[in-house]
């Protein structure tokens, strides 16, 4: 593996994580969004998956993205608001299943992944124009 593909494999983590940091944002943004109907679904949380894709050019293995699909499984919140126009007869809206400490934790952990992948392509970089400066004398 040379150095062009050590960018490539950083440059796919650099877009995987990205894509974490706009979905993790997009959940806590909406963490309190409500239905606007009685008995409406709130917004639920989205959830993203990676997975490994060959590039067969070069032999390298890629991050990429999955899927991004909602979290079905977790259940939504209730809380009693019957002034709320999404309260049920019995004066409960729902929630979203979005829990603001996990997200902001799961930002802060694609932030460091995103800053690991970049460093990578820094020091690629820099070998790169190192190398290039040695052959020029």
């Amino acid at each position: 593996m040379d150095l062009k593909d050590s960018v490539a494999i950083a440059t796919s983590g650099l877009n995987a994580q990205s894509k974490r940091v706009r979905v993790t944002s997009e959940n806590l943004a909406n963490a309190n969004t409500t239905s606007k109907t009685a008995g409406g679904e709130p917004y639920r949380r989205k959830t993203i998956t990676f997975k490994n894709e060959l590039d067969r050019a070069s032999g390298t293995q890629r991050v990429k993205v999955n899927k991004i699909k909602e979290d079905t499984t977790s259940e939504l919140g209730m809380k009693y608001d019957p002034s709320h126009p999404a309260a049920d007869a019995k004066g409960y809206v729902r929630t979203p299943n979005v829990n603001s400490l996990s997200e902001a934790m799961d930002l802060r952990e694609a932030q460091h992944s995103y800053e690991a992948n970049l460093q990578v392509v820094r020091a690629a970089r820099g070998m790169m124009s190192s190398t290039v400066d040695l052959l020029r004398d």
